[in-house]
């Protein structure tokens, strides 16, 4: 096999299709379990700016919450996407789990529940799902009920990818930058810099926003698509946007501003069909930032790493 052939096959295996058509009601059923378990990360960690303290975080077979304390242990709860399971760690190296399969919502919530106070960990959380139109509680919610193991395997793949070229983009910035992130209210995994510069209060801004946006933010994330984005799809925004932003060119030629979103948006597709989705993402990812810190007058050369990092051993 030539070099070539095996990058394509490589491509191919970290990049895969994932058609929202195709996989939908899983996708929305998948959404209301994260929040379940978001939810709970959300009860039990110290608050964080920016609610940094809520999100999940990927990991090689899907998603977790990480280490959360509670009462003197610490416990971890991790959606494995690989094995079909929802993963309970416990600090004294117990471990329970529940299948991920075809099930309601009301039914997930209800054996999550059960299997956090089996191992004694009993922590109330809000019930309504939130940032989606025309919630369900999570108790009666018989709606959400589908479980396609092959689309969620690939999913897993394409956040393993998409969160290695984040940190990679990541590096380059020593200034305030967030972790690489998944908030399950918007069903998203995205990272976020900072200008070190406060943000004008947004008029009617909630509490969850107000918070979000305090600061001067460049934001570049990926989801499977929703409302007028009907597929997979990469965004990044500068907010506040600063004029001028809709009508400068970014690259890959495939990416285009979105003015009823007011970010710009490129296809997923537009990646894997590349011939290098990294470079293609990085491009992305570099070029919608750079956009939006010269237009907005970010001090570039204090908050960018020159040059790739390097570590040395002595």
């Amino acid at each position: 096999m030539t070099d070539t052939e095996d990058t394509a096959r490589d491509s191919l295996a970290c990049w895969p299709p994932l058609p929202l058509r195709e996989w939908r009601a899983t996708c929305d059923t998948l959404h209301m379990w994260t929040q379940i378990v978001g939810k709970v990360r959300l009860a039990v960690t110290p608050y964080v700016n920016h609610w940094w303290n809520v999100p999940l975080y990927v990991y090689p077979c899907g998603l977790t919450t990480s280490m959360m304390p509670y009462r003197g242990r610490a416990f971890a709860l991790r959606f494995d996407f690989v094995s079909h399971a929802l993963v309970l760690d416990i600090g004294d190296g117990a471990r329970r789990a529940i299948a991920l399969e075809a099930r309601s919502v009301a039914d997930f919530y209800r054996a999550t529940t059960a299997l956090l106070r089996d191992a004694g960990i009993d922590v109330p959380i809000s019930t309504m799902p939130v940032e989606v139109p025309d919630p369900i509680r999570f108790e009666d919610d018989t709606v959400h009920a589908s479980y396609d193991r092959d689309a969620v395997a690939r999913f897993a793949r394409v956040l393993v990818s998409v969160d290695g070229a984040f940190n990679a983009f990541r590096a380059g910035f020593i200034g305030k930058c967030s972790p690489v992130h998944f908030f399950w209210g918007s069903f998203d995994l995205c990272v976020t810099r900072f200008s070190g510069r406060r943000a004008p209060p947004r008029p009617d801004a909630d509490r969850v926003t107000r918070e979000a946006y305090s600061h001067e933010v460049s934001s570049v994330g990926f989801w499977p698509g929703s409302g007028d984005v009907a597929d997979a799809a990469f965004y990044a925004y500068t907010a506040p946007e600063p004029a001028g932003l809709r009508d400068r060119p970014v690259l890959p030629a495939a990416a285009g501003y979105r003015p009823s979103l007011g970010e710009f948006v490129l296809m997923y597709d537009a990646v894997r069909l590349a011939r290098s989705p990294s470079a293609a993402l990085r491009a992305f990812c570099e070029s919608t930032y750079a956009a939006g810190a010269d237009l907005a007058h970010w001090d570039r050369a204090a908050l960018e790493r020159a040059g790739p990092a390097s570590l040395q051993k002595g």
